[in-house]
């Protein structure tokens, strides 16, 4: 079982930057795919950031290439998301969440842990 939590969301200014941390508890090593997702208010959760287990491959959203940056350290049993030049439109509820196995499909779709989230706003 992985239990896993989230902290570092804020209130930003548009071009600032974040870092959210992931702290999980339980065999990490053993899940799929972690990643961070997000939800706005009024919209669908959105994948941002997956990382794999197996191969160590990351997948990122469109809408963050470039800006955000997925990390995972195994020895702290932690997943980060570091995101720099944040925009308005990046304000959202983050969640960290992980499947055991693969969906179908094989995308990171979060859906045997999460964590409850961290609040993200940016604004001037």
């Amino acid at each position: 079982q992985v239990h896993l939590v989230e902290s570092g969301g804020g209130s930003v200014q548009p071009g600032g930057s974040l870092r959210l941390t992931c702290a999980a508890t339980g065999p990490t090593r053993n899940t799929y795919c972690m990643g961070w997702f997000r939800q706005a208010p009024g919209k669908e959760r959105e994948g941002v950031a997956e990382i794999y287990t197996s191969g160590r491959n990351s997948w990122y959203a469109d809408s963050v290439k470039g800006r955000f940056t997925i990390s995972q350290d195994y020895g702290k049993n932690a997943l980060y998301l570091q995101m720099n030049s944040l925009t308005p439109d990046d304000t959202a509820m983050y969640y960290c969440a992980a499947d055991q196995t693969p969906p179908y499909g094989g995308a990171c779709r979060g859906g045997d842990y999460s964590g409850q989230g961290t609040q993200v706003t940016v604004s001037s």
